[in-house]
């Protein structure tokens, strides 16, 4: 199984972290968690993203200080 990654390309999305493969970026995931979407609800609304892109991006953001003042 192919481990989900978070990578930053300035061709994809102006360079902001996204899930690979998936052009779902870690910012869009981390203002629908704060608006209180569940990990669920995220991955039915975007079918390309792996079951695990939501912890992903929430251990990317811990690892990284990312954050949504949204």
């Amino acid at each position: 199984m192919e481990r989900t990654t978070v990578v930053s390309d300035p061709a994809i999305m102006l360079g902001k972290p996204v899930i690979a493969g998936a052009r779902i970026t870690v910012e869009l995931i981390l203002e629908q968690l704060a608006a209180g979407w569940s990990a669920e609800q995220i991955l039915d609304s975007y079918p390309r993203l792996p079951k695990d892109a939501v912890s992903v991006a929430l251990s990317y953001a811990r690892r990284t200080g990312t954050r949504d003042d949204g």
